[in-house]
Protein backbone atom coordinates (compact mmCIF):
# COMPACT_ATOMS: atom_id res chain seq x y z
CA UNK A 1 0.00 0.00 0.00
CA UNK A 2 1.54 3.59 -0.75
CA UNK A 3 1.78 6.31 1.41
CA UNK A 4 -1.15 8.37 -0.55
CA UNK A 5 -3.00 5.46 -0.63
CA UNK A 6 -3.23 5.42 3.27
CA UNK A 7 -3.44 8.73 4.35
CA UNK A 8 -5.65 9.92 1.14
CA UNK A 9 -8.74 8.31 3.23
CA UNK A 10 -7.95 9.97 6.41
CA UNK A 11 -7.25 13.02 5.25
CA UNK A 12 -10.73 13.16 3.21
CA UNK A 13 -13.03 12.58 6.50
CA UNK A 14 -10.56 15.73 7.65
CA UNK A 15 -12.08 17.67 4.20
CA UNK A 16 -15.77 16.08 5.14
CA UNK A 17 -15.56 17.35 8.62
CA UNK A 18 -14.19 20.68 7.23
CA UNK A 19 -17.32 21.04 4.38
CA UNK A 20 -20.17 20.32 6.65
CA UNK A 21 -19.52 22.48 9.15
CA UNK A 22 -19.63 25.13 6.59
CA UNK A 23 -22.64 23.89 4.65
CA UNK A 24 -25.05 21.89 7.06
CA UNK A 25 -27.00 24.24 9.63
CA UNK A 26 -27.11 21.66 12.05
CA UNK A 27 -26.12 24.28 14.82
CA UNK A 28 -23.47 24.19 17.65
CA UNK A 29 -25.40 22.00 19.74
CA UNK A 30 -25.20 19.07 17.53
CA UNK A 31 -21.51 19.09 17.11
CA UNK A 32 -21.15 19.86 20.72
CA UNK A 33 -23.15 16.50 21.27
CA UNK A 34 -20.77 14.81 18.27
CA UNK A 35 -17.54 15.39 20.20
CA UNK A 36 -19.02 14.19 23.64
CA UNK A 37 -20.17 11.20 21.88
CA UNK A 38 -16.60 10.19 20.05
CA UNK A 39 -14.45 11.20 23.22
CA UNK A 40 -16.39 10.23 26.04
CA UNK A 41 -17.86 7.23 24.41
CA UNK A 42 -16.53 5.53 21.01
CA UNK A 43 -13.12 6.21 20.96
CA UNK A 44 -12.32 4.90 24.86
CA UNK A 45 -14.17 2.15 23.08
CA UNK A 46 -11.38 1.48 20.87
CA UNK A 47 -8.59 2.01 23.32
CA UNK A 48 -10.08 -0.21 25.39
CA UNK A 49 -10.87 -3.20 23.12
CA UNK A 50 -7.23 -2.74 20.98
CA UNK A 51 -5.48 -2.80 24.31
CA UNK A 52 -6.97 -5.79 25.75
CA UNK A 53 -6.98 -8.64 23.32
CA UNK A 54 -3.38 -7.95 21.78
CA UNK A 55 -0.25 -9.53 23.43
CA UNK A 56 1.55 -7.04 25.16
CA UNK A 57 5.02 -7.72 25.62
CA UNK A 58 7.11 -4.48 27.07
CA UNK A 59 10.89 -6.14 26.65
CA UNK A 60 9.78 -5.87 22.41
CA UNK A 61 7.70 -2.22 23.25
CA UNK A 62 10.27 -0.86 25.72
CA UNK A 63 12.48 0.58 23.46
CA UNK A 64 9.30 1.89 21.16
CA UNK A 65 8.23 3.96 24.81
CA UNK A 66 11.77 5.16 25.26
CA UNK A 67 12.03 6.86 21.75
CA UNK A 68 8.62 8.23 21.87
CA UNK A 69 8.88 9.67 24.99
CA UNK A 70 12.33 11.01 24.89
CA UNK A 71 10.83 13.33 21.57
CA UNK A 72 7.92 14.61 23.55
CA UNK A 73 10.60 15.65 26.24
CA UNK A 74 12.65 17.28 23.59
CA UNK A 75 9.63 19.06 22.17
CA UNK A 76 8.43 20.43 25.27
CA UNK A 77 12.14 21.86 26.12
CA UNK A 78 12.50 23.08 22.50
CA UNK A 79 9.28 24.71 23.22
CA UNK A 80 10.23 26.39 26.13
CA UNK A 81 12.81 28.09 24.00
CA UNK A 82 10.08 29.87 22.42
CA UNK A 83 10.12 32.23 25.18
CA UNK A 84 13.97 33.66 25.57
CA UNK A 85 13.70 33.78 21.89
CA UNK A 86 10.63 35.73 20.79
CA UNK A 87 9.65 37.37 24.29
CA UNK A 88 5.85 37.00 23.63
CA UNK A 89 3.30 38.86 25.12
CA UNK A 90 1.06 37.49 28.17
CA UNK A 91 -0.77 34.46 27.88
CA UNK A 92 0.20 34.20 24.15
CA UNK A 93 3.51 31.98 24.91
CA UNK A 94 1.83 29.84 27.67
CA UNK A 95 -1.39 28.79 25.71
CA UNK A 96 0.74 28.13 22.44
CA UNK A 97 3.21 26.25 23.81
CA UNK A 98 1.31 23.25 24.12
CA UNK A 99 1.14 22.98 20.94
CA UNK A 100 4.90 22.08 20.05
CA UNK A 101 3.99 18.34 21.52
CA UNK A 102 0.99 17.54 21.89
CA UNK A 103 -0.59 15.48 19.24
CA UNK A 104 -4.42 14.81 17.61
CA UNK A 105 -5.23 11.19 18.94
CA UNK A 106 -7.75 10.62 16.03
CA UNK A 107 -5.15 11.17 13.25
CA UNK A 108 -3.08 8.71 15.12
CA UNK A 109 -4.96 5.89 15.67
CA UNK A 110 -6.56 6.21 12.60
CA UNK A 111 -3.31 6.09 10.46
CA UNK A 112 -2.16 3.56 12.89
CA UNK A 113 -4.83 1.19 11.94
CA UNK A 114 -4.77 1.51 8.27
CA UNK A 115 -0.45 1.12 8.43
CA UNK A 116 -0.67 -2.16 10.67
CA UNK A 117 -4.26 -3.22 12.05
CA UNK A 118 -4.90 -4.28 15.19
CA UNK A 119 -1.31 -4.52 16.27
CA UNK A 120 -0.42 -1.02 14.96
CA UNK A 121 -3.39 0.08 16.94
CA UNK A 122 -2.19 -1.27 20.13
CA UNK A 123 1.28 0.15 19.52
CA UNK A 124 -0.16 3.79 18.98
CA UNK A 125 -2.44 3.13 22.44
CA UNK A 126 0.49 1.92 24.57
CA UNK A 127 2.12 5.20 23.52
CA UNK A 128 -0.41 7.26 24.14
CA UNK A 129 -1.38 5.82 27.48
CA UNK A 130 2.00 7.09 28.26
CA UNK A 131 2.04 9.99 26.42
CA UNK A 132 -1.46 11.81 27.85
CA UNK A 133 -0.02 12.44 31.03
CA UNK A 134 3.08 13.34 30.22
CA UNK A 135 1.62 16.00 27.86
CA UNK A 136 -1.25 17.30 29.93
CA UNK A 137 0.96 18.03 32.58
CA UNK A 138 3.38 19.89 30.60
CA UNK A 139 0.18 21.88 28.92
CA UNK A 140 -1.22 22.73 32.17
CA UNK A 141 1.65 23.50 33.97
CA UNK A 142 2.49 26.45 31.60
CA UNK A 143 -0.88 27.82 32.43
CA UNK A 144 -1.14 26.58 36.19
CA UNK A 145 -1.64 29.81 37.71
CA UNK A 146 -5.24 28.69 36.46
CA UNK A 147 -5.47 25.75 36.78
CA UNK A 148 -7.84 23.38 39.24
CA UNK A 149 -6.28 20.71 39.77
CA UNK A 150 -3.64 18.63 37.49
CA UNK A 151 -4.45 14.83 38.71
CA UNK A 152 -7.97 15.74 38.92
CA UNK A 153 -7.76 16.39 35.52
CA UNK A 154 -6.00 13.29 34.40
CA UNK A 155 -8.38 10.87 36.59
CA UNK A 156 -11.19 11.98 34.62
CA UNK A 157 -9.17 11.63 31.25
CA UNK A 158 -11.38 8.65 29.11
CA UNK A 159 -8.85 8.22 26.92
CA UNK A 160 -6.21 7.44 29.84
CA UNK A 161 -8.71 5.54 31.76
CA UNK A 162 -9.69 3.36 28.89
CA UNK A 163 -6.03 2.76 28.43
CA UNK A 164 -4.95 1.93 31.18
CA UNK A 165 -7.88 -0.35 31.84
CA UNK A 166 -7.33 -2.25 28.98
CA UNK A 167 -3.68 -2.92 29.80
CA UNK A 168 -4.74 -4.19 33.05
CA UNK A 169 -7.55 -6.48 31.45
CA UNK A 170 -4.76 -8.18 29.22
CA UNK A 171 -2.03 -8.56 31.96
CA UNK A 172 -4.79 -10.38 34.02
CA UNK A 173 -5.39 -12.31 31.18
CA UNK A 174 -9.35 -11.80 30.61
CA UNK A 175 -10.61 -12.38 27.08
CA UNK A 176 -13.57 -9.84 25.90
CA UNK A 177 -16.58 -12.17 25.04
CA UNK A 178 -16.79 -12.23 21.62
CA UNK A 179 -20.55 -10.58 21.67
CA UNK A 180 -19.27 -7.34 23.82
CA UNK A 181 -15.79 -7.55 21.66
CA UNK A 182 -17.99 -7.14 18.15
CA UNK A 183 -19.85 -4.22 19.63
CA UNK A 184 -16.60 -2.46 20.80
CA UNK A 185 -15.09 -2.92 17.44
CA UNK A 186 -17.60 -1.63 15.56
CA UNK A 187 -17.50 1.71 17.90
CA UNK A 188 -13.73 1.90 17.38
CA UNK A 189 -14.68 2.00 13.41
CA UNK A 190 -17.02 4.67 14.48
CA UNK A 191 -14.83 6.48 16.46
CA UNK A 192 -12.31 6.70 13.88
CA UNK A 193 -14.11 8.17 11.26
CA UNK A 194 -16.32 10.57 13.19
CA UNK A 195 -12.49 11.57 15.17
CA UNK A 196 -11.76 12.56 11.60
CA UNK A 197 -14.77 14.27 10.74
CA UNK A 198 -14.96 16.08 13.48
CA UNK A 199 -10.81 17.63 13.43
CA UNK A 200 -12.48 18.95 9.88
CA UNK A 201 -15.65 20.73 11.54
CA UNK A 202 -12.91 22.45 13.96
CA UNK A 203 -10.38 23.85 11.60
CA UNK A 204 -10.46 27.80 11.78
CA UNK A 205 -8.27 29.87 9.66
CA UNK A 206 -7.99 33.15 11.71
CA UNK A 207 -6.49 33.93 14.72
CA UNK A 208 -3.22 34.68 14.01
CA UNK A 209 -2.82 38.48 15.14
CA UNK A 210 0.34 38.47 17.05
CA UNK A 211 3.39 36.40 17.83
CA UNK A 212 3.14 35.22 14.14
CA UNK A 213 7.41 34.39 14.45
CA UNK A 214 6.57 32.00 17.48
CA UNK A 215 3.87 30.04 15.79
CA UNK A 216 5.76 29.22 13.03
CA UNK A 217 8.83 28.06 15.08
CA UNK A 218 6.17 25.65 17.21
CA UNK A 219 4.56 24.47 14.09
CA UNK A 220 8.24 23.55 13.06
CA UNK A 221 8.97 22.19 16.16
CA UNK A 222 6.07 19.63 16.08
CA UNK A 223 5.83 18.89 12.49
CA UNK A 224 9.29 18.93 11.98
CA UNK A 225 11.70 18.61 14.82
CA UNK A 226 10.38 16.13 16.77
CA UNK A 227 9.62 13.56 13.87
CA UNK A 228 12.90 13.95 12.87
CA UNK A 229 14.50 13.12 16.70
CA UNK A 230 12.18 9.73 16.80
CA UNK A 231 13.49 9.04 13.39
CA UNK A 232 17.41 9.62 14.65
CA UNK A 233 16.70 7.83 18.10
CA UNK A 234 15.10 4.94 16.96
CA UNK A 235 17.71 4.36 14.16
CA UNK A 236 20.00 4.20 16.57
CA UNK A 237 18.24 2.29 19.61
CA UNK A 238 17.67 -0.19 17.14
CA UNK A 239 13.62 -0.37 16.47
CA UNK A 240 11.95 -2.70 14.38
CA UNK A 241 10.56 -1.31 10.62
CA UNK A 242 6.67 -0.90 12.08
CA UNK A 243 7.88 0.52 15.61
CA UNK A 244 10.06 2.95 14.29
CA UNK A 245 6.85 3.82 11.10
CA UNK A 246 4.55 3.95 14.29
CA UNK A 247 7.37 6.20 16.65
CA UNK A 248 7.76 8.59 13.97
CA UNK A 249 4.35 8.94 12.89
CA UNK A 250 3.26 9.67 16.33
CA UNK A 251 5.66 12.73 16.16
CA UNK A 252 4.49 14.02 13.51
CA UNK A 253 1.38 14.32 13.99
CA UNK A 254 -0.16 17.88 14.13
CA UNK A 255 -1.41 19.28 17.63
CA UNK A 256 -4.49 18.22 19.73
CA UNK A 257 -7.95 20.04 18.74
CA UNK A 258 -8.34 19.49 22.80
CA UNK A 259 -5.43 22.04 22.90
CA UNK A 260 -8.11 24.71 22.50
CA UNK A 261 -10.10 23.61 24.99
CA UNK A 262 -7.56 23.38 27.71
CA UNK A 263 -6.85 27.41 26.41
CA UNK A 264 -9.82 29.00 26.68
CA UNK A 265 -10.38 26.73 29.86
CA UNK A 266 -7.54 28.04 31.94
CA UNK A 267 -7.85 32.04 30.44
CA UNK A 268 -5.40 31.49 27.43
CA UNK A 269 -6.07 32.95 23.82
CA UNK A 270 -7.86 30.72 22.19
CA UNK A 271 -7.73 32.15 18.71
CA UNK A 272 -4.11 32.04 19.04
CA UNK A 273 -4.26 27.97 19.58
CA UNK A 274 -6.98 27.36 17.36
CA UNK A 275 -5.07 28.63 14.19
CA UNK A 276 -2.09 26.95 15.39
CA UNK A 277 -3.74 23.58 15.74
CA UNK A 278 -5.45 24.11 11.92
CA UNK A 279 -2.27 25.22 10.36
CA UNK A 280 -0.53 22.48 11.64
CA UNK A 281 -3.07 20.21 10.85
CA UNK A 282 -2.96 20.97 7.00
CA UNK A 283 0.13 21.45 7.12
CA UNK A 284 0.35 17.85 8.12
CA UNK A 285 -0.88 16.77 5.01
CA UNK A 286 2.32 17.38 3.05
CA UNK A 287 4.86 16.70 5.66
CA UNK A 288 3.00 13.38 7.51
CA UNK A 289 3.81 11.25 4.31
CA UNK A 290 6.97 12.45 4.07
CA UNK A 291 7.84 11.40 7.04
CA UNK A 292 6.11 7.88 6.54
CA UNK A 293 8.30 7.75 3.54
CA UNK A 294 11.52 8.53 5.55
CA UNK A 295 11.00 5.85 8.34
CA UNK A 296 9.89 3.26 5.91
Amino acid sequence: MSIATLLLPDFMLILIGFLLMRIAKWGSEFWAGLEKLVYYVLFPALLFYSTSRTPLDFAATGKLLQVALAAIMCGIGLGWLAKPLFKPGPMIFESALQTAFRFNSYIALAVASRLAGDQGTSLMALIMGFAIPLCNMAAVHALVHKSGGLLKELAKNPLLIATASGVLFNLMGLQVPEMIGITLSRMGNASIALGLIMVGAGLRLSGLNEAKGMAAYLIAVKLFALPAIALVLGRWIGLSALQLQIAVMFCALPTAPSAYVLATRMGGNGPLVAFLITAGTLLSIATLPLWLLLAH
